[in-house]
Order: structure tokens, then C-alpha cells, then sequence
């Protein structure tokens, strides 16, 4: 390759999500020259689109709220969760250091945490869990403190917007279900809508950073506060070494032509995992033959790139988990300019009154368990039945006004464009609805029948939807005696189709406790590290809790710029 500049630092940093942000911002005050590197023309990788949510046990804000927990009990949970995938080294160097890592970044950077008191564990009664303290999320952000910088900002997931709004979880999720009921949630709406017209006019975006995008901006904030450069539309090309096998930085197409940089520490992997990488779907996720089939809502340059460059230099990807994703079920709302956009359904499933089914017009789930969960469920029940690999999920009119269902919102909100587009589909009977999603309508009338009578009374017996505090929290604390739970018995029906998705990638690199990237004979290989979903997922190829993919990303990215600055 011809080269046309030199560029030295002490590291360099492949990908601007969480994980890679934050070991360039722990390296940077540790003293090294940092340079972050991302393929795509913003920053934020998938983390800017996500929900933002941070997993990690004994954190500060937990502590100062009262929360009874230990780093044992936390492991007891994921030894019970990982099964015969536990890495007892790896989880062990990420319970001690995460509360270190939360405590640095609280103190000395921009980042700030709120604590989701009840925010469970996915499986909260096994051996450890919790039934909330465990899951942080970044405060909202003034985007304006980033000044120009918030142009290169990625925005959010316009499908988790509204009109490109950011919507926090928890109360303000509740103001906006209750603002036709509650002159206190209108009024809390109106002025968040203000606000946002607002930041529309004068910054062509909204300036209150919220979730995935609030995380990113405090972190962005804190690498710019240190003189951490982030260039961006600068992809990596390959990486380089010395004749011991150390790798010595990496060869980037920066938009001024290529650069050779040369690190003196190291170079972190942290370019967000495969999920468009269509050819090693193929290969690690079954449901996807073609590697076509799987929907993923990550960024379209989330191909891959870390892995094939680990790879490249004796680097082997961890390709025996149990599910190399953390799966979400999706669905796919038009856009205005007719392509197809991607939703994952975090909310909508634990809701009372919504159901999902297949074909058969049986249900197969309790539709409130985790996404991950969800979609494993999904996933053998077509399997058995035979045929395309499709759900739906199914409400009512008094639940879908209520509550909406994915994309198409609740009162007062227009809903009659998603079924011209297709997204949504409308019967006026179950049998109507059945026949338009191709499923046997004499066994929706008697699923829907089945699940009516216990339902009356806020009962599940086939599923047991609501049972669990992960369970509750997401469904409607007003409905009682079950928020999960009611019958489905006022047409018009509703559906939605859903597709097997991804929140992140799990078979990664593999690595050691200290965020060394290892070769096949499990050495580690000099200079190189990864954090975020680049590394292999401590978790097993299971899904504990909300927060358990960027919990580890910025765990294991403040290990990583430690260890380099002790290197």
C-alpha cells in the first residue's frame, strides 16, 4: 500500500462506541497519546442507537440508593446464566473493575449515571439475580456542550424516536402512554415537545442527548476534553507489526489520503462486531441460511472489520457460543422515502393485552420474558412447525390506542398510514386478521378464547406473562391485578410481522482478563486489545439483564486503557 503520511501515538483506537471511547478517554488520563479512528462519516457506533443501558453489578449510583449487593452474589448469577461458557477469570476481572470503572468515569470525566432502581435482571429468581440495581444509564446531555462536534455526532435510532425525539425509559416512557389521560403527563409532553421544536429550528436536531446517545456524548465530550482526536470516514485497512509479531499500529484510509500510524502501546479493536457482516451470519447464525434473513438495527459499517483484522494477525473468534447474538424480535415500519426501517420491540411485548403467535395461531412464549428469550422461543416453535421463520405480535383496539404496538404509536397519534404501507395489518374479526397474516384462523379464535378467561382475572396459566419483576417492569403499573395481563376481545385486531434481530454480536474475539486479544494457542498477542462486541461476550451467549453488552464494553475498554498505560 502507498502510504502517504506517518501519524505516532501511543494508541490507537479502532471504533467510537462505548467500548472504544472509553479506553481512549481511561488512556488518555493515564497519560498516553490517543487517536480514535471510524470507518463511518459520525461517531457513536451502535452504541448512539442503543438504549444505552449499562449492566454492571455493586455500581456507585446502586450503592448510594440502598442497594444490597456483592460481587458474589453477581457471579453466582452468571455462573447460573453462562452455564458451561463461564470464564472465571473474565468475569471476575469485570466485577472488580466495574464499580472502579464507574467510579473514574463519574469523577473524572464528563459521564454521569442515573440508576434504573427497578430495572431487573432478565431472570431475576435464579441463583444471584437481582430484582433492580444492577442496570445504569448515562444522564441526559446538553448536546450544545459538544459545539460543532455534535454534527459528527451519530443521531438515534429514528425508529425509538418520536419524530426524532429521544424518549427516556421509566417515567417519561409512562408521561408519554398517559398524556390523553393526565393533565400532568400532557403538560410534561408539551414541554419536552417545545423544547425539541426548539433544538429543531436552531440546531437541526435535538440537543437533550438521551440513552445510547447520551453515553456516546459524554464520552466523546470527555476524549475531546483531553485532546483525544476522533476522525471519522478514516477506515482501517490492515494492522501492522514488527518481526516478534507486536503489533505497531495500522494502516488507515484517512479522508487526506492514507496514514501509517505507529502506536508505542498498542492498538484496541472496538469496531462494534459482525452484525451486517452477511457471510459470517451465514456461518454462525442457523436461522439466517443465506445470511440474508437476519435483520439487524445496527450501522450499516458494522461489518465485521475488528474480527478479520484480529484475525489477520493470529487472532481467533470465539464461535462456540450457544447464540452469537443477542437477539431482539424486529419488525419493519416503512420510512417516508419507501425503504424499510428496523424496530425493536423492547416495550410493546410485556404489555397487557398483546400476545404473539406464528402461523399455527398458536402463541409460543410469555411474550414478557427478554427479548433474547423471545426470539430463541421464537425461532424452535417455527422450527417444529415447519415452513418460514414469522411471527406476529397481536392486540386489540382498547390496548393498541393505549398502548400502540412497535412503530405505530398510541393515541392521539395517526395510525391509518401503517396499514396503507403494510406494516400494520387490520382485522375487523380475528378470523379477518388471521387470513391476511397467512395463519389458521380456527386456532387464533381458540388461542385468543384460551388466553380471554384466565386473562379476566390477570392470569396466564399457559405462560405465566407477568410473573417475574422483569416481567412488570415494563408492563402498565395502572392495569391491574396483572400489568402484563388482559383479555383481547375488542375489534378491530391488530398485528405486526416480526423477524429475528440483533442487539450485538457475542462471538467475538477471543480474550483474556485484561482485554488481551489471544492467538490459537491462547497466548496474548502483543500490542492488540479489544472491548465491546469485537471481544467474545462473558456472557455465555445468554442474555442476564439490560445493559450486558455495554455494561462489559466500557468495563473492559477502562481495563484495557489501564493495562496499556502500565504496559
Amino acid at each position: 500500500m502507498s502510504v502517504q503520511s506517518t501519524y505516532e501515538c501511543d494508541v490507537l483506537v479502532v471504533g467510537s462506541g462505548a467500548g472504544g471511547l472509553a479506553s481512549a478517554v481511561t488512556a488518555a488520563h493515564r497519560g498516553l497519546k490517543v487517536l480514535v479512528v471510524e470507518k463511518e462519516p459520525v461517531f457513536g457506533g451502535t452504541t448512539a442507537r442503543s438504549g444505552g443501558w449499562m449492566w454492571i453489578p455493586c455500581n456507585g449510583p446502586a450503592k448510594r440508593a440502598g442497594v444490597e449487593d456483592s460481587a458474589e452474589n453477581a457471579r453466582r448469577y452468571l455462573q447460573h446464566e453462562t452455564g458451561n461458557q463461564f470464564d472465571s477469570a473474565r468475569v471476575d476481572a469485570f466485577l472488580e473493575a466495574g464499580p472502579k470503572a464507574v467510579e473514574f468515569f463519574e469523577t473524572r470525566t464528563a459521564l454521569r449515571f442515573d440508576l434504573g432502581p427497578t430495572f431487573a435482571d432478565y431472570h431475576p429468581d435464579a441463583p444471584g439475580g437481582m430484582p433492580g440495581g444492577r442496570s445504569i444509564v448515562a444522564q441526559p446531555f446538553d448536546g450544545r456542550q459538544l459545539g460543532k462536534e455534535i454534527k459528527r455526532l451519530r443521531p438515534p435510532l429514528w425508529e425509538i424516536t418520536f419524530l426524532g425525539l429521544m424518549i427516556g425509559t421509566g417515567k417519561e416512557l409512562l408521561h408519554f402512554f398517559n398524556v390523553m389521560r393526565s393533565p400532568v403527563s400532557a403538560g410534561y409532553v408539551g414541554v419536552l415537545l417545545a423544547k425539541f421544536t426548539r433544538d429543531k429550528v436552531f440546531h437541526g436536531r435535538s440537543m437533550r442527548l438521551m440513552n445510547g446517545n447520551a453515553l456516546v456524548g459524554r464520552l466523546a465530550k470527555s476524549c475531546f476534553d483531553k485532546g483525544v482526536p476522533i476522525w471519522t470516514s478514516a477506515p482501517v485497512r490492515e494492522l501492522i507489526h514488527d518481526a516478534g509479531g507486536r503489533v505497531t499500529g495500522a494502516i488507515v484510509d484517512a479522508p487526506e489520503g492514507r496514514v501509517e500510524v505507529r502506536t508505542a502501546k498498542g492498538v484496541v479493536l472496538a469496531a462494534g462486531g459482525f452484525p451486517q457482516d452477511a457471510v459470517r451470519r451465514k456461518e454462525l447464525m442457523p436461522h439466517a441460511p443465506s445470511g440474508h434473513e437476519h435483520v439487524s438495527p445496527a450501522p450499516p459499517g458494522n461489518t465485521g472489520d475488528g474480527l478479520r483484522l484480529g484475525e489477520a494477525v493470529g487472532a481467533v473468534v470465539n464461535t462456540d457460543l450457544p447464540n452469537s447474538a443477542a437477539w431482539v424480535p424486529i419488525s419493519r415500519p416503512r420510512r417516508g422515502d419507501g425503504t424499510l426501517g428496523t424496530f425493536p420491540h423492547f416495550v410493546d411485548r410485556s404489555k397487557p393485552g398483546v400476545i404473539a403467535i406464528t402461523r399455527s395461531g398458536r402463541r409460543f412464549v410469555n411474550e414478557a420474558q427478554s427479548y433474547h428469550d423471545f426470539c430463541q422461543a421464537m425461532v424452535k416453535r417455527c422450527e417444529e412447525e415447519g415452513g418460514e421463520l414469522a411471527a406476529w405480535f397481536l392486540t386489540d383496539h382498547r390496548a393498541f390506542r393505549k398502548y400502540g404496538l412497535g412503530y405505530a404509536k398510541p393515541a392521539p397519534v395517526p395510525y391509518e398510514h401503517h396499514i396503507r404501507n403494510g406494516y400494520l395489518i387490520r382485522g375487523e374479526t380475528l378470523a379477518d386478521l388471521a387470513r391476511q397474516i397467512g395463519a389458521d384462523a380456527g386456532q387464533l379464535e381458540k388461542t385468543v378464547a384460551a388466553f380471554n378467561t384466565p386473562a379476566r382475572k390477570g392470569e396466564d396459566p399457559e405462560f405465566h406473562k407477568g410473573s417475574t419483576a422483569y416481567n412488570r417492569s415494563l408492563g402498565d403499573p395502572a392495569h391491574k391485578p396483572n400489568p402484563c395481563v388482559a383479555p383481547i376481545e375488542q375489534g378491530p385486531y391488530y398485528a405486526v410481522r416480526l423477524y429475528v434481530g440483533d442487539l450485538g454480536t457475542f462471538a467475538g474475539l477471543k480474550c483474556n482478563e485484561n482485554a488481551q486479544v489471544l492467538d490459537a494457542a491462547g497466548a496474548p498477542i502483543p500490542g492488540l486489545y479489544a472491548a465491546g462486541n469485537d471481544a467474545a461476550s462473558i456472557m455465555g451467549g445468554n442474555y442476564p439483564g439490560g445493559g450486558i453488552t455495554l455494561g462489559p464494553a466500557v468495563t473492559f475498554g477502562y481495563i484495557a486503557g489501564n493495562h496499556l498505560a502500565d504496559a
